[in-house]
């Protein structure tokens, strides 16, 4: 039977597929693995889930004033991407054609995305790469305003969500994983996302904490609202990793239960490592050790930021050594904020910034030919273990190049944004001491604030 309009090729193609063929065809006669369309769907929907976790993980250590609007905020960092990722940032990142740096307009709205496979799989449309790096794209700059907390304003900052995602995240996501970029076409190894993510959102969080400044004195507490909503977006960060990492694979196989395996371990090495590390620093002082939820938390952080460049190009016991080394790298950077200056309360530089960087190095000399191709992936050259020392020097210019393009980008973008009557960046002292959430979103996490909350 002839489809008639306005249902096109593709859409009774899938219909096809949901009722029981094994395989789905466009218009183009390419044929799609339903599993691995299903898989990559999936994993989109785990990456979002990503969003109330960093909200929570963010909030939960915040002043009780000012949790509710780092919490909003997230959740607009996701909004904002999602329109700038229809309109220009898909095609900016991953057009078909385009030049070393960035891509052309081919697919701006998305246009003729339904004509195509995934550049990255053929087995897998192109909208549904589209949708998975959407969900990528979209919590990156949820990672940087943790370095905004308790004192920046909220309009200037999604006006920056925007303004980042176009001028850094699309490029880096473009050298790095669009098949004409110039780190993909040298050779860098990124398999989830260690420079255009995490190196990148360190980056930008120390050009913003500069640009704001401390917070007051009296405004600087030890006392964090809520621990459980910290162990809680920590829960949720963990599981939506899986998909974040998981889907790069960009099919259901071998390779992205590897993928998975790996991640897992890498977060519970980290937070095993973070915490131990603390009880034996509190040992040797002569005090009685404790396992702080806290620390645990972040070492579990760090692991998974550290194994997401190598992910799915490494051996799984490889994973332990990157989340000891990943979380005791990110734990000893902490002290690096006081050197530079900077108030990062949610030591976003650190973590995210270091774990990134020590990641994307580690995969240097990890990484194996033999992982990379399981489930039918692309070959490479591998790292150090499989004799291609000068991969290391290829991982170490590829990151530095992310960071001192993030760096300087978002310096000038907040600079420039700094001197615009209206977006000015920082809150007034009284606004500050009133707390963000009633300032700036006019509503409170609780009606009334509880005994003791700062």
């Amino acid at each position: 039977m002839e489809p008639t309009p306005p249902y096109s090729d593709s859409a009774i193609a899938l219909t096809s597929a949901v009722v029981g063929n094994s395989s789905i065809t466009n218009s183009t006669n390419e044929k799609y693995d339903p599993g691995d369309v299903a898989w990559s769907v999936t994993c989109s929907a785990l990456v979002w889930l990503m969003i109330p976790g960093i909200g929570y993980f963010y909030s939960g250590m915040s002043q009780c004033k000012s949790s509710l609007s780092l919490l909003v905020l997230c959740c607009w960092s996701m909004a904002v991407v999602s329109v700038q990722w229809f309109f220009i940032g898909y095609t900016l990142s991953f057009s078909a054609t385009g030049s070393l740096f960035i891509g052309d307009f081919r697919n701006a709205l998305l246009l003729g995305i339904e004509e195509g496979s995934n550049p990255c799989n053929k087995l897998v449309p192109a909208i549904v790469f589209c949708l998975y790096q959407q969900m990528l794209a979209g919590i990156t700059p949820a990672l940087v305003i943790g370095a905004t907390a308790e004192r920046g304003r909220f309009l200037p900052t999604v006006v920056f969500m925007l303004l980042w995602t176009t001028f850094v995240y699309d490029f880096l996501a473009c050298w790095a994983w669009s098949q004409h970029g110039w780190m993909k076409t040298w050779g860098v190894l990124d398999f989830a996302g260690g420079t255009p993510i995490h190196i990148a959102a360190g980056a930008a969080a120390i050009a913003y904490a500069k640009i704001l400044g401390y917070r007051e004195a009296s405004l600087v507490t030890q006392d964090r609202f809520s621990m459980i909503q910290v162990c809680l977006g920590t829960c949720l960060i963990w599981f939506g990793w899986f998909g974040f990492n998981g889907g790069s694979v960009n099919g259901a196989n071998a390779r992205s239960a590897m993928v998975i395996m790996s991640t897992n371990l890498s977060a519970s090495a980290g937070g095993i490592t973070w915490a131990f590390y603390e009880y034996y620093k509190d040992v040797k002082k002569g005090k009685e050790g404790v396992f702080s939820a806290h620390n645990f938390c972040f070492g579990a952080v760090a692991g998974l930021v550290c194994i997401t460049p190598g992910s799915g190009y490494i051996a799984p016991w490889t994973a332990a050594v990157f989340g000891v080394v990943g979380s005791l790298a990110c734990l000893w950077a902490i002290k690096l904020k006081d050197v530079i200056g900077i108030d990062d309360c949610m030591d976003v530089a650190a973590v995210h910034g270091v774990g990134g960087l020590v990641g994307t190095l580690l995969t240097g000399i990890f990484a194996q030919n033999y992982y990379a191709t399981l489930g039918g992936g692309n070959t490479i050259e591998g790292g150090w273990l499989d004799g291609n020392w000068i991969q290391l020097l290829k991982q170490l210019t590829g990151g530095c190049v992310g960071l001192v393009w993030s760096l300087v980008v978002t310096y000038v973008i907040l600079w420039v944004m700094n001197k615009i009557p209206g977006l000015e960046l920082r809150v007034d002292p009284n606004a500050a001491r009133q707390g963000l959430d009633k300032t700036q979103i006019g509503e409170s996490a609780y009606h009334k604030i509880p005994d003791g909350g700062q």
